[in-house]
């Protein structure tokens, strides 16, 4: 079962990003904004025969068999090693009389974050590497967008074009001038800046734009990272095509050619869907009863009680300490 979030209410975009565009010796600060807004269905996941909603952890499986031999010394500081005590291994949970033909019990152990690696498959053989080892490879985060060349943008497949962001001049900074004047020469030249800037880690490839009004930007996919169209496509030379053929052709695409206009080419699919959603009546609430009641009642009391112990246990270590001091 599965629930959906519809009808939110918009909220003004936040920045993305905040650095400048480095153009030989002038900085221009700026701030980037998404320039699109996906507006898919995304469903919750629940659970029809509890009502509660489906989560995910990460765990090992019993029945699944080791990759790499497992090495506890790395897996875990030895100061904590003497207190490592591996999780019990328990059956996934199903309501009484719940089994049914096809499903199946898996023995499931729930894995700390320290003892996670990450992996990759290099030449058939598995490489891990450490949190540690993994971060310090991680580029710092840019604070500039420095242009390295300028190039036509009619040379730049659009199959290169990943993500698009608006570009805005940053407000009360002395960035209005510059970033027209930049703006003006890019729409004057019809050409587009390419340069490269870090964003959540990662290092990106982009190119910046002009459009009617504004700049844009555009994260580009690294060389290696296009496929070549050869290994599809059809050699024109091999099939034969008679010059009347393209002229019938040509006289078809005349007459259904028409303006691009986005806002006539809306997403059926998305609007049946909402439509089918909000005609159904929405999912009955749980019932509250008492015994929920004083269940949350007890966690709460457990929690507050832990936490008074674990204050006192504080205090306590505190106290020799001061003594010693004194």
């Amino acid at each position: 079962m599965e629930q959906i979030e519809v009808g939110s209410v918009p909220q003004m975009s936040q920045a993305i990003w905040t650095g400048s565009i480095s153009l030989g010796l002038v900085n221009i600060p700026v701030r980037l904004y998404p320039a699109t807004q996906p507006k898919d269905v995304r469903f919750h996941l629940y659970d029809r025969r509890t009502g509660k909603r489906v989560r995910y952890e990460r765990v090992t499986r019993a029945d699944e068999p080791a990759t790499f031999a497992p090495d506890l010394d790395l897996a875990t500081p030895p100061f904590e090693r003497q207190r490592y005590e591996p999780q019990p291994e328990s059956r996934a949970a199903r309501p009484s009389g719940a089994e049914r033909a096809g499903e199946t019990e898996f023995v499931a152990r729930e894995v700390r974050p320290d003892d996670v690696v990450r992996g990759v498959e290099l030449d058939g053989d598995l490489v891990t590497v450490s949190e540690e080892e993994f971060e310090s490879l991680a580029p710092e985060r840019s604070r500039t967008i420095e242009l390295e060349e300028f190039v036509n943008l009619a040379e730049i497949d659009p199959v290169f074009y990943e993500k698009s962001y608006h570009v805005a001049p940053a407000r009360r900074m002395g960035a209005e001038k510059p970033y027209v004047l930049l703006l003006r020469a890019l729409q004057e030249a019809r050409m587009v800046g390419i340069g490269r800037f870090v964003l959540r880690t990662k290092p990106h490839l982009v190119a910046v734009r002009p459009l009617e009004q504004t700049l844009a930007l555009e994260t580009l996919y690294f060389g290696d990272e296009v496929r070549s169209p050869e290994e599809f496509a059809v050699r024109p030379a091999d099939v034969s095509v008679s010059d009347r053929e393209v002229k019938t052709a040509r006289q078809l695409i005349g007459a259904m050619a028409a303006e691009w206009s986005p806002s006539s080419h809306a997403d059926a699919y998305r609007e049946e869907l909402l439509s089918l959603l909000r005609s159904k009546s929405p999912a009955a609430p749980a019932p509250i009863t008492e015994s929920t009641a004083a269940t949350d009642i007890g966690d709460l009391m457990e929690a507050l009680r832990s936490s008074v112990e674990a204050a006192k246990a504080r205090q306590k270590s505190k106290a020799p300490a001061s003594k010693r001091a004194g």
